[in-house]
């Protein structure tokens, strides 16, 4: 981790611990939906486990942050008991990979609501090419499984992309970011 802060990492831990709450908390309504509309249903709402990673990104603004994030939320939300077990570590590292991969295109200097929203449908696709080997999806037929992937990355782009960046503003305004990527942003922002 190239010159973090104690302080970046303390934030980044305290997200990811807070969105393995809010992940297992959604896993109700992930099969509610899978229920009513099939498997498609949980892409509905599929960003929303990937949101971490670009809360953290977006805030702290350095390599890793999605990446650890993610995978520390997995390996939390695992140890509250989500029923995956510890093949959830692993879902975490490729999710937190998928993100990681938007901010490296940019060499981690842009964290616009564009990169943020490819942030999040990186790690659509990365999950998805992962749930295709992990979860068979192999038996649903082609047009199902393009209409599942489309679906999961809308839902990256705008769960966690456009929701995190929201998050992230939020959060910024009340002051309690002074000291980190964004809160600096947002005040230049202020004076500009």
């Amino acid at each position: 981790m190239e010159n973090w802060k104690l302080k970046e990492i303390v934030v980044m831990s305290v997200l990811s611990v807070v969105f393995a709450v809010v992940y297992l908390a959604f896993l109700p309504v992930g099969k509610l939906l899978a229920g009513l509309f099939g498997p498609i249903g949980y892409d509905v709402i599929f960003g929303i486990w990937f949101i971490v990673s670009v809360i953290a990104a977006y805030i702290i603004r350095k390599k890793g942050a999605a990446f650890l994030s993610e995978t520390i939320a997995a390996t939390v939300e695992m140890l509250l008991g989500n029923a995956m077990g510890p093949i959830l570590i692993l879902t975490g590292i490729i999710q937190g990979l998928g993100a990681e991969a938007a901010f490296a295109v940019t060499r981690y200097k842009s964290y616009n609501l564009a990169v943020l929203m490819l942030a999040g449908v990186g790690a659509a696709v990365f999950s998805f090419i992962w749930g295709y080997f992990r979860s068979g999806y192999a038996v649903f037929g082609t047009g199902y499984l393009v209409s599942m992937l489309i679906v999961r990355m809308i839902s990256g782009a705008l769960l966690s992309g456009l929701l995190g960046k929201a998050i992230g503003d939020a959060l910024a305004k009340t002051g309690v970011l002074t000291g980190f990527a964004l809160g600096k942003e947002q005040r230049r922002k202020k004076t500009a």
